[in-house]
C-alpha cells in the first residue's frame, strides 16, 4: 500500500529531477544515433526491429529509476557489516514503522543498530520498484532471533516499506514500513505490539536440520513458505497424528538399510493425508540435505520408499499442544477457509509436521505445524 509522500514531509506536486550535462550530452549523442538508425529503418524495413530495440538500450535511466537499482544493491547490507550507505538518505529522514518512529538519519542507523544487538536478523529483499514519481516500495522478509531470551524466539515480519525521494537532491527523506500481519500499521500500533508479543511464545525446535525454506509471506494467520526440494524415507500410516510406520522409517535411519549406514536424524517427523478423506496417509523422515537420492542405500522393508518432494511453496499454520486428530482435523480446516478468504488455490491433502518428541517435551512448548501446498502463489 502506497502513501503520498507528503503525509511524511516530503514535497508535493515536484518539478522534474534536474538533468545534469553530462547526461545531456550523453543524450544527445544517443539521438543522433537513433535518428541514423531510423532513417536506414526507412530504407530497409528488416531494421525496424534493431530501431526498437537500440531505442531501450539507449535510452538514459530516470534518476528515480538509478534509485531503485540502488536499493538492490544497497538494502541486502542492511544488517552485515558493510551496512547500507546512509550518504543515500536526506539528514532529517522520517522512519516509521507500526511501533517504532524516528525522524533523523542518526535516529534510523541506531534502530538498525539495536536490532543487530537485541535480535539476529536475517533481511530478505523480494523486490523494489518505483510506485510513484517520487516513491518506491520495496517487498521484503525479515526473520530475527531474540537473544536475550533462553528458548531465542524466532520472529517473523515480511511487509513493504514505502520510501519517499526529496526531489531537489535525490535522497530518501522518508521510509514507511507496512507488516502484512497487521491491519493498522499506523504509529504507534497495538495492534503491531500484540503481533510482536505472540511471536514471543515457547516453540522448542530440536537443534537438527530441517528442510530448507524462505518464508514469502507472514500473515496473521499463516505463513507462506517456498520450500527447497528434499528427501524422504516414508511408509504408510494410519493417520495424521498417527505414529505407526514411523519405528520403520526411524529403523532405516538408524542402519537398518542394505549398507547398513547410520544417517543424522533430522526434523520434523511428517505424516502426510493425500486426499481430504485421509484415506490414504505416509509418514515420513526428512533425510539431510547433503544426501543424494541416487547414492543412498535401499531400504531392508519392501513397504520402505524413498522419494524426493519438489520445490513447492506451501501455507502452514503453527501451534503447540499434543496434536491429536480432531486438533489437527480443525487446524486444517480453518487454514484452508483462510486460504479461500484470501484468494489462494490450496491442493488436496496436507501435512502435519511434529518437530518434538513427545516423551521429553512439555506439551505448551511442542512445535506443530499444518502444512497445505499451493498451486500458485505470487507477492504482490
Amino acid at each position: 500500500m502506497a502513501i503520498p509522500t507528503q503525509r511524511l514531509g516530503c514535497a508535493a506536486n515536484f518539478p522534474p529531477p534536474p538533468t545534469f550535462s553530462p547526461a545531456a550530452a550523453k543524450h544527445k549523442s544517443n539521438s543522433l544515433a537513433l535518428a541514423s538508425l531510423r532513417s536506414a529503418a526507412d530504407q530497409v524495413k528488416p531494421l525496424k526491429w534493431a530501431v526498437r530495440v537500440a531505442e531501450q538500450q539507449l535510452q538514459p535511466k530516470s534518476e528515480v529509476q538509478r534509485l531503485v537499482d540502488f536499493l538492490y544493491e544497497d538494502l541486502p547490507h542492511l544488517f552485515d557489516d558493510q551496512g547500507i550507505d546512509p550518504s543515500a538518505y536526506d539528514s532529517r529522514v522520517k522512519f516509521r514503522d507500526p511501533i517504532t518512529k524516528h525522524d533523523t538519519i542518526s535516529g534510523y542507523l541506531f534502530n538498525i543498530t539495536m536490532l543487530k544487538k537485541l535480535f539476529i536478523p536475517n533481511f530478505h529483499l523480494h523486490s523494489v520498484k518505483q510506485t510513484g514519481p517520487y516513491e518506491i516500495t520495496t517487498r521484503w522478509t525479515m526473520v530475527m532471533k531474540f537473544v536475550l531470551l533462553p528458548w531465542k524466539p524466532e520472529l517473523v515480519f515480511t511487509g513493504t516499506s514505502v520510501m519517499g525521494i526529496n526531489p531537489e537532491n535525490m535522497k530518501f527523506c522518508s521510509h514507511v514500513d507496512y507488516w502484512d500481519s497487521i491491519k493498522n500499521n499506523d504509529y504507534f500500533s497495538v495492534e503491531g505490539l500484540v503481533d510482536v508479543a505472540k511471536q514471543l511464545w515457547i516453540y522448542k525446535t530440536p537443534d537438527l536440520e530441517t528442510p530448507r525454506y524462505r518464508v514469502l509471506k507472514r500473515t496473521a494467520n499463516y505463513e507462506v513458505r517456498k520450500y527447497d526440494p528434499f528427501i524422504v524415507v516414508e511408509t504408510n500410516g494410519d493417520k495424521l497424528s498417527g505414529s505407526t510406520g514411523f519405528n520403520s522409517v526411524a529403523g532405516y535411519i538408524f542402519g537398518k538399510n542394505s549398507a547398513a549406514e547410520k544417517i543424522p536424524m533430522t526434523t520434523p517427523v511428517f505424516t502426510q493425508a493425500l486426499n481430504s478423506e485421509i484415506s490414504k496417509v505416509s509418514i515420513q523422515i526428512v533425510l539431510p540435505s547433503d544426501k543424494d537420492i541416487n547414492s543412498l542405500p535401499a531400504p531392508n522393508e519392501a513397504e520402505i520408499s524413498i522419494r524426493k518432494v519438489e520445490e513447492g511453496i506451501a501455507a502452514v499454520s503453527k501451534f503447540s499442544g499434543k496434536p491429536d486428530e480432531d486438533i489437527v482435523r480443525a487446524k486444517e480446516n480453518i487454514l484452508r477457509q483462510n486460504l479461500v478468504s484470501d484468494g489462494l488455490r490450496a491442493k488436496e491433502g496436507c501435512l502435519l509436521a511434529r518437530y518434538n518428541d513427545p516423551g521429553r517435551t512439555w506439551s505448551f512448548t511442542m512445535r506443530n505445524e499444518v502444512l497445505i501446498w499451493l498451486e500458485e502463489f505470487m507477492l504482490d
